[in-house]
């Protein structure tokens, strides 16, 4: 793996970069209510990404090899869509639970966040499912610092969601981030302690876990982005940008807006 440590100029430079987006998140949460539409929702952002904070949306028309080009400017993934959703026509209703992913591009930095939003009442099962993806990326977090292992951060993922019943998707990782989108490690959300790449000071990666509601068996479908549980059951995703400091970690992607830390991990970590 090629590693990219980041200076300091460098991590200033993430630091707004990431808080600009969760500030989107903070924006467009008053918006997400029954009746809306994904296509709303994305036009939206967009238009305070351009016009509000002078930032520009790093998924509009990103293209990866042997990928189209992404045609929106988020990605809004709904029920049983794992991930890379694409904001269209599909119309918000009561109950249903949909991930907004987040990634701007300031000053050359990329910042890269998601959050789960529940419309109106959701369902036991959903809430659930919500609440343990979200205890899964604080306790992945909370094994970020120098000597430590990205084994240990899937470890802590995976032990949790699968006590809980739910599976973890392995076809998508976190991953590093600067002035570029996606580089090195790669960080899976599931693993034994101990093992894979020694977490140094210096380094930016997102932690990002899909946690399935029934088996972690995807399908992706013909527009070759938008990716879904093949049993159609639930599937939530959160996601933070973490830095890497000389005594343990530091959440980039914060905002007044973003949710606390669950109170649910605090005690996990003290027993």
């Amino acid at each position: 793996m090629a590693i990219t440590l980041k200076t300091a100029h460098d991590i200033e430079k993430m630091r707004v970069a990431c808080r600009l987006a969760s500030e989107v998140l903070d924006f467009i949460t008053p918006y997400v209510k029954a009746g809306v539409t994904t296509g709303e929702l994305d036009r939206l952002c967009l238009e305070y990404m351009e016009q509000e904070q002078h930032t520009i949306s790093a998924c509009l028309n990103y293209q990866p090899p042997g990928y189209p080009p992404y045609p929106k400017a988020t990605c809004i993934s709904v029920n049983d869509v794992i991930c890379h959703g694409i904001p269209g026509d599909k119309v918000i209703k009561n109950g249903d639970i949909l991930n907004i992913d987040i990634t701007v591009i300031k000053d050359g930095y990329f910042g890269d966040t998601s959050r789960m939003f529940i419309v109106g009442e959701g369902s036991i099962l959903a809430k659930r499912l919500v609440n343990v993806t979200y205890e899964c990326m604080w306790l992945g977090i909370e094994q970020v610092r120098p000597g430590a292992h990205l084994g240990d951060i899937g470890h802590a993922i995976q032990r949790h969601a699968e006590a809980q019943g739910f599976s973890v998707v392995r076809e998508y990782c976190g991953h590093g981030i600067g002035q570029v989108f996606h580089e090195d490690p790669q960080v899976v959300h599931y693993g034994r302690p101990g093992t894979g790449l020694e977490i140094q000071p210096g380094m930016i990666f997102t932690i990002e876990p899909m946690i399935n509601a029934g088996k972690r068996d995807i399908r992706t479908m013909p527009d070759l982005w938008t990716v879904k549980t093949r049993d159609r059951s639930l599937s939530a995703q959160w996601e933070h940008t973490i830095l890497v400091t000389e005594t343990g970690h530091e959440v980039l992607t914060v905002s007044a807006g973003t949710p606390a830390r669950p109170a649910s991990v605090l005690e996990a970590l003290a027993s």
